[in-house]
């Protein structure tokens, strides 16, 4: 089983069933629906599609929405506006001035916040200015490195603390939608704290939702936060797009490998985004870089690897996924396993810790850990096993939230008994009928006694021929 799992953004390239059927059978383990674009019936039809095929295929898919959050653009631009080093670009509250280099911001109110010396970068980092002063209500640049500006580009501030929350009344209404149409996993846009990450579960939980939240690390406030976002946060990505702006291109493989390291020492999933293989946007084949890119992230530790572009309007989504799957297999064959074994961090890692280091002496044909809330599955995944992880779970909505967790499979969502050896025969039935389970195989299994109860994991079970064979005769009787 590939361990690293591999996440598709769906688009106008890949909205019909034939296509989402195609991309998980070629190897997508989830699928993105980015709310910066399309409407809500647009991604309400495709979460429906999607939910069909994984069915109809057996296959456990997940959903995770994307909020747009504060992305801020310049306004409308007449034609292109061709900038030279030197040339003075004005940004106004509002429309309706006469400046042939002027342009307004989506987010006008962040204006009177910047002063002199405050970096201001353009269509993704490739126009640059630099504040020279601020009027209170017009802020004055100085071009630094010139280009050709258009209508809606992204706008960065490097070096400038920005009083806007990450969080838009847009926002709001998306994750209301995202919680009605019942998402699996949701991620938050321009994060800057843990408080952040805070409101966000607190606006899902007001709608009734308790999906996992996971944190978009794409600003620098948030890499410099990162200790304290990692602790609240139920999981990562690492949006590598605005953070090369944000960072600066050479700062980006050293902060992704920061990120995935907290997010994998905190047990959490974390995903890594951007540009993976762009050149399949229009061509076949990938790089020799991008390959190496993709192994880098899958040795660094990532759960899994995302593509946008490529899959939502690019000519080759299905090759996509084939390369990627190929390479992260290929690199999996020398993947350094069960890592961190040397010291227990965190009490609750102590049944993961054991069955780990059995499975490392044992090298059993799978670990299998039954959980209510997947925190067994993602406390085993944590130290990277080399066996599988195969979970019998006891909701549907932590069949599809495992979907994103490294090395593991969830299998079916199984009845829960007061009896550990009651439900331990059952899954074994039914794991035997699907194929997950072989008569002759060994297996070890973490449980929790009492069961069907969250946090309560805290035995470690060996089940080979006999076990297997016993309790097959217990649940005939």
């Amino acid at each position: 089983m590939r361990k690293t799992k591999i996440v598709a953004t769906v688009g106008p390239a890949t909205d019909s069933e034939e296509m989402i059927e195609k991309l998980i059978l070629a190897g997508v383990n989830v699928f993105r629906f980015n709310f910066s674009h399309s409407t809500h019936e647009y991604h309400g039809a495709n979460l429906a599609k999607v939910r069909k095929v994984s069915e109809k295929l057996g296959v456990c898919v997940a959903v995770l929405q994307d909020i747009s959050g504060p992305k801020i653009r310049v306004g409308d631009v007449d034609g292109v506006m061709l900038l030279d080093v030197d040339d003075i670009l004005s940004f106004y509250p509002e429309a309706g001035f006469d400046d042939k280099y002027g342009v307004t911001l989506n987010h006008p109110q962040i204006l009177p916040s910047l002063k002199a010396g405050d970096l201001i970068y353009l269509a993704d980092g490739s126009i640059r200015c630099e504040v020279t002063e601020n009027t209170g209500g017009v802020v004055r640049t100085k071009v630094v490195v010139g280009g050709d500006l258009t209508s809606k580009k992204g706008v960065n501030f490097p070096n400038a603390s920005i009083p806007i929350a990450a969080i838009t009344e847009k926002d709001i209404k998306d994750m209301e939608f995202g919680v009605k149409i019942g998402v699996d996993m949701m991620a938050v846009s321009f994060v800057k704290s843990r408080e952040d990450i805070e409101e966000a579960k607190r606006i899902v939980a007001g709608f009734g939702g308790d999906c996992p939240i996971f944190a978009k690390i794409e600003k620098s406030e948030a890499v410099e936060n990162l200790s304290s976002i990692v602790e609240i946060a139920d999981g990562l990505m690492v949006a590598r797009g605005d953070l090369g702006v944000e960072l600066g291109l050479p700062k980006v493989p050293i902060a992704q490998k920061k990120i995935i390291r907290a997010a994998n020492r905190k047990g959490i999933p974390v995903i890594t985004a951007t540009q993976m293989l762009t050149s399949m946007i229009d061509s076949p084949y990938p790089t020799r870089a991008e390959v190496s890119d993709i192994a880098n992230a899958v040795l660094d530790g990532t759960d899994a690897v995302m593509l946008s572009d490529e899959t939502t309007v690019g000519k080759y989504p299905i090759e996509a996924i084939k390369v990627l799957d190929e390479a992260i297999r290929e690199v999996e064959s020398i993947y350094p396993f069960y890592r961190n074994l040397d010291k227990i961090h965190n009490p609750a890692d102590a049944i993961a810790v054991a069955a780990n280091r059995m499975a490392e002496d044992m090298e059993p044909n799978a670990l299998i850990a039954f959980t209510r809330s997947g925190g067994s599955a993602r406390s085993l995944a944590k130290f990277r096993p080399k066996a599988d992880i195969l979970v019998p779970v006891h909701t549907v909505e932590t069949y599809r939230r495992l979907a994103i967790v490294w090395g593991v499979r969830p299998l079916f969502v199984l009845e829960e008994h007061e009896s550990t050896d009651r439900m331990l025969c059952e899954f074994t039935l039914k794991a035997l009928e699907t194929g997950a389970m072989q008569e002759d195989g060994t297996y070890i299994v973490t449980v929790g006694y009492p069961t069907g109860q969250q946090g309560t994991t805290n035995l470690v079970r060996i089940m080979r021929a006999a076990d297997i064979e016993h309790a097959k005769s217990v649940c005939t009787l």
